[in-house]
């Protein structure tokens, strides 16, 4: 699925395979992880990825790509009004 915001030209990708894998592009930050939720900062606002047995498997700095495994439940955008929340993406590449 290919999500645009009309206002801003922004466009994010979020695929969905089998419910097993999530690949997510214009992200900016990964805010908090564990084995049930996943929060990102995304172009578009706060991502909450939900599930069981989740993963980060992979986060591009340069790219703002993230995939993520597990038996995924839930994709739900949030406000894109975001704290100043220090992410895991901003604490590793300090």
């Amino acid at each position: 699925m290919q999500i645009e915001d009309k206002q801003t030209n922004i466009i994010q990708n979020v695929i969905l395979e089998n419910r097993k894998k999530l690949s997510l592009s214009g992200i900016k930050d990964v805010l908090s992880f564990d084995d049930e939720i996943v929060i990102v900062e995304s172009e578009l606002g706060l991502l909450n990825i939900k599930g069981e047995d989740l993963r980060v498997n992979k986060i591009s700095v340069e790219t703002g790509d993230v995939v993520i495994d597990g038996n995924i439940r839930a994709i739900e955008y949030s406000d894109k009004n975001i704290s100043s929340k220090q992410g895991i993406m901003s604490k590793i590449f300090k």
